[in-house]
């Protein structure tokens, strides 16, 4: 679950990280209000869940307090990239003379935790990556070990720090590890922590996500995870309990792991486009497998439909149940190809052969997309020679 900023904001300040003033609206009355917590000049910042919000017209400065009425009235109520803003907050704004980067993120990869600093910030870290790595400096901490003060103190010297400066850096990295680690999160991020003339440190936008299956331990975190998923397709599978990220093609997929959904996506992506990414976890049952047919199919216009399943722990033969009475109840005019591999495999091919799936018996995904290839190119030659 991603939090809005205010609440990441919240729980920053909490743990000793520096955050200006700041106050959560959602009325120009409040807005005026607020003011008297937060003083002037202000910052007045759209709350959706999306970034890039200054680029999009979704933070705008004020001067005044009529200034900050009108830019709250602009805002509430208007759409940044498509999410309705129904809040603002409203931060003072601060000098900056320098802005840096810092966040701890989980690799999966290492099975550890990343603590980053960056020289330069207020830019996408990805694209600090991409076209300054050598401003970003890393530190590895494998749990249960912490991040100790002459390891963030030793990272903020390698980024070019020194004196009062690099200590207040690296107290702000293990205040933002401590609270990335008491709330099970999966990122905590500041950027831009703006370094003002006087050499005061503020984080001036926080991003955090806590992980879903760790909100049970958080009474603190919010309870509406749900209700902040805007896209109806993937807040509805989130209902189901299966993980579906909606993309802009016309190929639907359902795979039975992440791993092999991203290699799914990957390969259909070389030739065709993928309509979403989708995995279902080790829980497949027939039921499962029903409804999750059904959610792919719900999504319009569609060219095709590939199922990737993999039967180690997964009773794919009883998922494939599922699948056909889905496509029974919704038959499609789409060619559907599966490739089914494990354990009962010949029994899940029998069964989805039923329902006119196409069986793909190689072992590789690359075999299925060039089936599933080969059916779209002969719908098409039978369209365009006057076939059904």
């Amino acid at each position: 679950m991603r939090l809005h900023e205010h609440e990441a904001a919240t729980f920053f300040q909490q743990a000793g990280v520096p955050v200006p003033p700041f106050a959560v609206v959602r009325s120009p009355d409040e807005a005026r209000a607020a003011l008297d917590r937060v003083g002037l000049p202000a910052v007045l910042k759209s709350q959706v869940l999306v970034g890039s919000r200054g680029k999009h017209g979704g933070i705008l400065s004020a001067g005044s307090s009529d200034e900050v009425c009108q830019q709250a009235s602009s805002l509430l109520g208007s759409q940044v990239r498509g999410f309705a803003v129904q809040s603002v907050m409203i931060v003072r704004k601060v000098d900056i003379a320098r802005e840096l980067y810092a966040g701890i993120t989980v690799d999966a990869m290492a099975g550890a935790i990343t603590v980053i600093l960056g020289s330069v910030g207020g830019i996408d870290v990805e694209t600090i990556a991409r076209e300054r790595p050598e401003t970003l400096f890393r530190r590895t901490i494998r749990p249960p070990a912490q991040l100790r003060g002459h390891e963030a103190r030793a990272l903020a010297a390698e980024a070019g720090f020194s004196g009062d400066l690099m200590v207040r850096i690296a107290e702000v990295l293990m205040a933002l590890y401590r609270v990335f680690c008491t709330s099970d999160a999966l990122i905590a991020e500041v950027n831009p922590l703006a370094v003002t003339p006087d050499q005061a440190l503020w984080a001036l936008d926080a991003v955090m996500e806590v992980d879903d299956a760790a909100l049970f331990r958080h009474p603190e975190m919010p309870k509406d995870a749900l209700e902040r998923i805007e896209h109806p397709l993937e807040r509805a599978a989130k209902r189901i309990g299966v993980s579906y990220v909606d993309l802009d093609g016309d190929i639907a997929i359902l795979s039975s792991g992440a791993g092999l959904g991203m290699a799914t996506m990957d390969v259909v992506g070389q030739r065709l486009r993928p309509a979403n990414f989708l995995e279902t976890g080790g829980g497949i049952t027939e039921e499962l497998m029903y409804r999750t047919t059904a959610h792919v199919l719900r999504k319009p216009g569609l060219r095709g439909l590939l199922i990737n399943l993999y039967g180690g722990i997964n009773p794919i033969h009883e998922g494939a149940k599922g699948i056909v009475r889905a496509l029974k109840e919704r038959p499609v005019a789409f060619p559907v190809v599966a490739k089914a591999l494990g354990n009962r495999q010949e029994e899940t091919w029998a069964t989805l052969r039923e329902a006119g799936v196409i069986i793909v018996t190689d072992i590789t995904t690359e075999a299925a997309v060039d089936a599933l290839d080969r059916a779209l190119q002969d719908r098409q030659g039978r369209t365009a020679g006057g076939g059904a």
